[in-house]
C-alpha cells in the first residue's frame, strides 16, 4: 500500500472560461526579456482587475500563500506588425490592457517607466509586449495573426 499523498487532486472536468487573459510578446525578444515583460504585463492586470484573482492558497501545514490568477494566462508571440495591430484592436475594443515598450528596457524603476511611455504618442510606441483581458472572442480578435508561444 502506498502511504504517500497524491501529487494533485483528482482530475476534475476542464473549466472553460468565458474570459481570457493573454500576453502577446514580440518574437525578437531575448529569453530574459520575454520573462521580464510577461511578469510586468500580468502584474498590471492583476492589480486593477480583482475578478481575475482567485482565493489565497494554503498548504497542508496551514502556511498561507498569496492568491494568483483564477484562470490560465496564455502567452502568444508575433511580429512587430502583429503587436502594433493588436494594440490598436485592444484600444478600439476598450479592453483592459497593459503595454511594455522597448524603451522600458533602459529604465530602472516605475516612475521612469511611466515617463518613458508618456513621452511617446500612441501611434509611435515601440510595443514589445501587450497583455489583455476580456471576453474570449474579443481577446481572440485582438490576437489575430499571433501564435502560441513555443
Amino acid at each position: 500500500m502506498n502511504s504517500e499523498a497524491p501529487l494533485a487532486p483528482s482530475a476534475a472536468p476542464p473549466v472553460r472560461f468565458d474570459t481570457k487573459i493573454a500576453v502577446l510578446l514580440r518574437v525578437d525578444l531575448e529569453p530574459w526579456q520575454r520573462l521580464n515583460v510577461t511578469a510586468f504585463l500580468v502584474s498590471g492586470l492583476g492589480s486593477r482587475l480583482p475578478e481575475v484573482i482567485g482565493e489565497p492558497y494554503e498548504d497542508a501545514d496551514g502556511t498561507p500563500y498569496l492568491p494568483m490568477f483564477r484562470q490560465p494566462v496564455l502567452v502568444f508571440e508575433g511580429t512587430k506588425e502583429i503587436l502594433t495591430a493588436a494594440h490598436s484592436r485592444a484600444l478600439s475594443r476598450a479592453l483592459p490592457r497593459a503595454v511594455f515598450t522597448a524603451d522600458l528596457f533602459a529604465t530602472g524603476h516605475d516612475e521612469a517607466n511611466r515617463a518613458a511611455v508618456r513621452a511617446v504618442h500612441r501611434e509611435q510606441l515601440d510595443v514589445v509586449g501587450l497583455s489583455v483581458y476580456g471576453p474570449r472572442n474579443a481577446v481572440d480578435k485582438v490576437l489575430k495573426g499571433a501564435r502560441m508561444h513555443p
